[in-house]
């Protein structure tokens, strides 16, 4: 019983990020706006810059995310990519030890399949100019193949030092996408995913999505391309550091990856062990969804957040 209730909070949740009405109404809901606050490094660049100076200062590495998601107005996307080329220049001034994630479907991947190719090679190429790279981040399971199949042309325009893509082991079809990505040499990172998905393509049981983890990861470290491992579950980092070791695979050869916000003394172990760590540092005004996908990690959320909704209806009624 408890397992189920558990299960209907988190679907409620995952829900509630995809409602795009509830966007303003919740970043006008003040306890919410400082909730988000553990997760999200702010709503401008200075302040993700300011998140990126800290990490690197002990060591951890950064990846920039600038919140926005199926946007569908055309101006908005190429805002999108300016966005993104005044922040691979401000990188790349200050000498942080940082790269960008990008979502297709804040370029415009939900409007017009060429106007988001256009965009994201529009900063791809920004961030190969300065030596740097662009992770393609991947978002729910309708947009799962368009996703790789533009992230297969950029790759295929700029090489596996500059794009990378992001697979989700709660999906039934990453193992065989991980390892044709892998033989195309495309840089991955490997998560369990955070979007509310049907049985028909995702793993509906946890067990699964785990053993999906392990050997997608197994895959991964096993390919000779440098890949990004991403998750603050310890049996994921356990099981990844052991097959590292028994494929005598050196610390750098490959990069652990988290939450800003999230197991900060686990991502300093990890660093003082002498282990690449990576942190995702999101920023922007439109972090609501990113909020609720982080509730949904603990379903125990759902009772805070529908509470907190609506009370600030209610003082809008007032």
């Amino acid at each position: 019983m408890r397992d189920a209730t558990a299960r209907w909070s988190r679907s409620t949740l995952l829900f509630l990020s995809r409602q795009s009405w509830l966007k303003d109404r919740a970043t006008r809901v003040r306890s919410l706006r400082r909730l988000s606050r553990r997760f999200v490094a702010g709503e401008t660049q200075e302040e993700a810059l300011a998140a990126a100076k800290q990490l690197n200062a002990r060591g951890l590495w950064a990846s920039f995310d600038h919140l926005n998601e199926a946007v569908r107005d055309a101006e908005e996307t190429r805002e999108e990519v300016r966005e993104y080329v005044r922040l691979l220049a401000r990188i790349d001034e200050a000498g942080a030890q940082a790269n960008v994630s990008l979502k297709l479907t804040q370029c415009g991947l939900l409007l017009d399949r060429a106007l988001a190719l256009e965009n994201a090679r529009a900063v791809v190429a920004e961030a190969r100019a300065r030596g740097s790279f662009v992770r393609v981040d991947m978002e729910h399971g309708a947009v799962t193949q368009a996703t790789l199949d533009l992230v297969r042309q950029l790759h295929a325009e700029h090489g596996e030092s500059h794009v990378g893509a992001v697979l989700q082991s709660c999906l039934r079809r990453t193992e065989a996408d991980a390892r044709a990505l892998c033989a195309e040499r495309v840089r991955i990172r490997l998560c369990k995913g955070a979007y509310l998905e049907g049985p028909d393509i995702a793993f509906p049981d946890k067990r699964d999505v785990d053993a999906c983890f392990v050997r997608c990861m197994k895959v991964l470290l096993d390919s000779g391309v440098y890949h990004g491992i991403a998750t603050h579950d310890e049996r994921m980092l356990e099981a990844t550091l052991e097959h590292a070791e028994r494929r005598h695979l050196p610390r750098d050869a490959f990069e652990l990856q988290m939450l800003h916000g999230i197991r900060e003394d686990l991502q300093q172990q990890l660093v003082d062990q002498g282990y690449r760590v990576r942190i995702y540092v999101p920023y922007g005004r439109h972090w609501y969804p990113y909020l609720m996908r982080r509730m949904a990690e603990r379903p125990a959320n759902l009772a805070f957040v529908l509470r907190h909704l609506s009370r600030g209806r209610a003082r809008r009624r007032e």
